[in-house]
């Protein structure tokens, strides 16, 4: 009776979608830039600004970076490890808030002449809080599973629409959820639907525009990644 040998150092059979093992690999210095732009984007989006007729807020400027840094993670590591670190980013937003809101009851010092100034910009606001990790948690968790979904189809091939696709629909539920739950009633009419529009076309376009640095970003990652078998 013949036995077939197998040779323990040959390649692993490819797998019919490719993604890379978190463990001992660069996701969690990835991880740590997710949610370390988040914090920040979080603490600049108390601040409503007016370009010309265009209504957004402070976190304009940093936070699309979270979801074109959440379709890495979801493009290279999977569903299973971007879901960990939406949920990381979560926790640390919620931390946050928290904390702000404790040193915001504390009693101030005589010689600190900021309290007003400090509940102003960091005070712990319920609704703006609850907008927040709502509007995060939902369109980062819809980024991810649109952008998996979507790579199941078409594999290794056509990265653009996994990309655009899964912001599409990510960007809009977070923008949504956002402006609806922090700033509805505040903000009404046609100024509402200006800001949330404008709010989902920039970030949606911002993505469009970072493609030609997203794809050799997201290549030179999986080549780094060992495990990662369509590299």
């Amino acid at each position: 009776m013949s036995h077939t040998s197998v040779d323990p150092l040959a390649t692993p059979p490819r797998r019919v979608v490719n993604f890379a093992y978190p463990a001992g690999s660069l996701y969690p210095y990835i991880v740590a830039a997710f949610v370390g732009i988040l914090l920040i984007s979080n603490i600049g989006a108390t601040k409503l600004i007016a370009f010309g007729p265009f209504i957004t807020d402070g976190g304009v400027f940093l936070f699309p970076l979270t979801y074109i840094i959440g379709d890495i993670l979801s493009e290279v590591y999977g569903w299973k490890a971007a879901r960990r670190a939406i949920f990381t980013g979560f926790a640390m937003s919620v931390l946050a808030a928290f904390t702000f809101y404790l040193v915001q009851i504390s009693p101030a010092a005589e010689a600190y002449e900021f309290q007003g100034a400090f509940e102003s910009v960091l005070g712990f606001v319920p609704r703006i809080v609850l907008a927040s990790v709502l509007g995060y948690l939902v369109g980062q968790l819809l980024n991810a599973y649109v952008l998996v979904k979507i790579k199941q189809r078409t594999k290794e091939k056509h990265l653009w629409a996994r990309l655009i696709g899964s912001t599409i629909v990510g960007e809009f539920a977070d923008t949504l959820v956002f402006c609806t739950v922090a700033f509805y009633g505040v903000i009404t009419g046609a100024d509402f639907i200006n800001y949330v529009l404008v709010g989902y076309l920039y970030k949606t376009l911002l993505e469009v525009f970072f493609l030609p640095v997203s794809y050799p970003v997201i290549k030179a990652i999986k080549k780094h990644e060992p495990t990662y078998f369509g590299s």
